[in-house]
């Protein structure tokens, strides 16, 4: 009798444990899932307003230019990356008089929301022009948006970024652009190109020799990442000049 009262006693100790440390997996990878990446510091001088740029906050970030083109540009960022850390890049683009929108998704994650999109574009009717993009996850969200969405989103840009394999790019008769970083370990270049049979056969492919995964962003702290044989400065330089370029070729 005391052997079996001493078994359920153990087998009930057991299972305590085993229900402790089901709640401490649960609450770390909940505390994992709502503290974003980002920004570095730095990062929100971008979100002051300017001579040439108005920024807004609420409810997206937005950068108007004061010479606006009629061509405007919807960035989703990375998952779990605070979408701050796309400002500075997104003022940049602005600089050069195109309306940029970063949009931010439900616990940072764009899979979460992927036609957010939508509401920017209705919010903004003298926009002639739409391209989307986005960084990693957030641009696989950004292709799929497009692909669904072919009248309205003439160009797309991918940050490190390719179309899931539901979503094919290839005959949507939209531009697309892929920068992808050499020194990426979680968008491996290999991962990267050898999506291209889902991209149209034009499609505009840049690499960044020696850039990596999070500087695509003002972030750091990544699991997975490579270390850069690029400074952050010049890498974002290289995604800025890309997209302008790009946006420059839509707008025409």
């Amino acid at each position: 009798m005391m052997r079996l009262v001493r078994s359920g006693f153990e087998m009930r100790r057991i299972w305590r444990w085993v229900v402790l440390v089901i709640l401490a997996v649960v609450i770390s990878a909940v505390i994992w899932f709502l503290i974003p990446l980002g920004p570095l510091d730095g990062a929100d001088d971008s979100l002051i307003s300017g001579e040439n740029v108005l920024v807004d906050d609420d409810p997206w970030l937005t950068f108007t230019p004061i010479d606006q083109a009629a061509t405007g540009l919807i960035l989703y960022p990375g998952a779990r990356v605070n979408p701050v850390s796309y400002a500075p890049a997104a003022r940049a683009i602005a600089e050069e008089g195109y309306l940029t929108v970063v949009v931010p998704m439900p616990f940072n994650m764009a899979v979460l929301s992927p036609n957010r999109a939508e509401e920017v574009i209705a919010a903004h009717p003298e926009i002639e022009t739409w391209a989307i993009g986005g960084h990693s996850l957030g641009g696989a969200m950004a292709a799929q948006f497009a692909n669904t969405h072919r009248t309205v989103t003439k160009g797309v840009i991918l940050w490190a970024a390719y179309p899931g394999v539901n979503t094919s790019l290839r005959n949507g008769g939209q531009a697309v652009q892929v920068v992808y970083g050499t020194s990426d370990c979680i968008s491996t270049p290999e991962e990267v190109l050898a999506t291209k049979v889902r991209l149209p056969a034009d499609a505009e492919i840049v690499a960044i020799e020696g850039g990596n995964h999070l500087q695509f962003g003002w972030y750091e702290g990544q699991a997975g990442s490579c270390a850069p044989s690029i400074s952050l400065a010049d890498q974002q330089a290289i995604v800025v000049e890309s997209a302008v370029e790009f946006l420059d070729d839509l707008d025409r």
